[in-house]
Formats: structure tokens, sequence, C-alpha cells
């Protein structure tokens, strides 16, 4: 199998035509025309990226402020253990959709991965937001901490950063290809307890602001795992070298991993938090897995969990229609834009 490294693109190539010959690895002039690329589908899906566009800071998170010292020490302690979570996961996503651009030979590629690299950084933004809300200085620092600390976490990610560096250090079509699975997996699946937690929260009314933030989110995350699956099937078809039953071996291995570190994470985090079925959950974990299998282009690997079993997650996960609509009360959420306050003058 042919592992030479791929060079970075250049950034303009005149000799070239300006629709790509590959994705990676290809020849393009560089100019991006949205009407004449290879894989013309391409620009629905920067559009729908593009038309996600929120900030943080337009969440009023008054109402937090004044719920947070109610939670019980369970679901506060699983509040920062998962943005915490969440933070580590979403930092390096804005780098990792960064690299991949600089070596795809497609520019459509380049303008959505950095669609996908500033949403990202976003994401990373409304995580200090929210602590800065609701918790001192102190508690936020010792949340962004977890991730290089908490055992369980540290082992929950080695794999990922492993693949992340290992395409760093050597960029070659299998390791984008690797890469590209491991950023499925990480927007598919390693997000989704941490978001069912803050929407059992919000379906006790508790925490709204956070679950807002959270769907937006959650609603981002679903179309970047959407394109970077297109993007590994369109990968693979042009490299059909790497299609060998090792390497399918290979990814479903890492989804049958990735499953049992999630089950492990879910157990850990809101075992003592009031409203979710852990069993329930780990029944939507390997649902989630299925789901992401089929993006993939690939078979299921969890007879019997083709349905979501948390079935009251659909309010704020599978059913995005392209509005901002409320749990709640089904009309669009009236923002209160607080900049910097984070909503302290509403106390």
């Amino acid at each position: 199998m042919n592992q030479s490294l791929l060079k970075k693109a250049k950034t303009m190539e005149p000799r070239f035509p300006n629709k790509s010959t590959r994705v990676f690895g290809g020849e393009s002039s560089g100019i991006l025309n949205w009407n004449d690329i290879k894989y013309p589908h391409w620009y629905k899906m920067y559009k729908r990226l593009v038309g996600n566009y929120w900030q943080a800071d337009e969440i009023n998170m008054s109402s937090d402020v004044k719920q947070f010292p109610m939670l019980t020490a369970s679901e506060q302690d699983a509040y920062l253990k998962i943005i915490g979570l969440l933070s580590t996961l979403d930092a390096p996503q804005t780098r990792t959709a960064l690299l991949v651009s600089l070596y795809a030979t497609d520019p459509s590629v380049q303008s959505i991965m950095a669609v996908i690299s500033q949403q990202e950084a976003v994401h990373n933004e409304s995580y200090s937001y929210v602590l800065s809300s609701v918790v001192s200085s102190k508690e936020q620092e010792e949340a962004f901490q977890l991730g290089r600390i908490d055992p369980i976490l540290l082992k929950r990610n080695e794999r990922l950063i492993a693949g992340y560096n290992q395409f760093v250090e050597k960029p070659t079509i299998e390791n984008i290809l690797k890469t590209l699975v491991y950023s499925t997996l990480l927007e598919g699946l390693f997000f989704y307890s941490g978001f069912a937690f803050f929407y059992n929260l919000a379906r006790d009314h508790k925490m709204v602001g956070t679950s807002t933030m959270i769907s937006y989110i959650n609603r981002d995350e679903l179309e970047h795992g959407r394109f970077i699956a297109e993007l590994f099937r369109a990968t693979l078809a042009e490299n059909p070298e790497q299609h060998t039953e090792e390497f399918i071996e290979w990814v479903y291995q890492e989804m049958r991993i990735s499953v049992d570190l999630e089950m492990e994470w879910s157990s850990y985090v809101l075992k003592e938090v009031e409203g979710i079925d852990l069993e329930e959950m780990r029944g939507y974990i390997k649902y989630r897995a299925n789901k992401l299998l089929r993006l993939l282009g690939l078979s299921d690997l969890y007879p019997g969990h083709d349905e979501n079993p948390m079935k009251w997650i659909r309010a704020y996960v599978d059913n995005f229609d392209g509005t901002k609509t409320d749990f709640f009360e089904q009309k669009s959420r009236q923002y209160t834009k607080t900049s910097d306050l984070n909503g302290f003058d509403d106390l």
C-alpha cells in the first residue's frame, strides 16, 4: 500500500483546472467556483453550515446563574465534568479541521473546513462563557484541567489524541482517512452522553440557557459529522487501494472501542444523576454508533439498536428544522443579548 507523504496544497497554481481532480493529492488552481466543483452537493452542505451562525453571548444565562447553586451536588459535579470534557474535545477540532484543509486540493473542502474550524472555536468559547456565568474562576480552571488529569477522561481520549497526532507527524492518505474516522466519532458519538445530561436538566426546567447553547452546538456537530463522513467516503472512493478488509475492520474496531469507552464514561459521570437511565444511555450510544457507520457507508455493528431508546431527546437532537425552537414552548427562542455581562444585570 502506498504510504507516501502528502504535500500541502499550493495556494494558487494557475496551470491546474479550477475543478479539483482529487480531494487530496490532486490538482486544482485554488480558485473556487461553487458552480463548478467535483461534488456539487457539497455546496448545500456549506450553505447549511453557514446558516447555523450564532454567538455564545447571545444566550442569556441569568436564570442559570440563579439555578446552579440549587442543583444537587451530583448535578453540579456532572455539569463541571461534562463541560470539561466538551472543551477537551472541541479545542483540538479547531486545529484538526484547519490541518486537514491544508492538504485538501479541493478548494470547496478548504472552505467548508474553514467554517467548521470557526464553529469549533465558537463552541470552545461558549464553554468558557457558561462557566464564567455560574462558577468562580478557580472552579472554571479546575473544569478545564480535567482533560489533562481525570483518568477516565484521559483513557477515553487516548486513542483519538494518538490518531490526530499521527496525522500531524505523518500526513498520508491512510492517516487522513483515520483522522476523518476519529473526527466522525468525536462529532457523532463522544459528545452525546454529555448533551443528554444538559437536555435532562432542561426537561426539569433547569439550566435552560446552557441547554439552549448545547442544542446549537449539537446542531453544528450534526452538520460537521455529515460532511466529514461524506469527505471520508469521497476520499476512500478516490483511493481504492485503501479500501481493504484490514482497513474496514480497523474502522469497526475503533467504533467498538469508542462505544465501550463512551459507555464507561457515561456510567462514571451520570451514575448519580436523577432522570437518566444508564441502560437506556448504553442503548442510545449503540444507536448513535450504528447511525455513524451508515454515514460512513458501512453496516450496523449493534443489531436491534436502530431506534433511539431515549425518545425524549428527539426534541433536541433528531428533528432540527433550521429554526431555533424551544423545547417547552415550541416557538422561536427570544434572545436577550447580554454580551460580557452574562445576565448579571438581571439578578
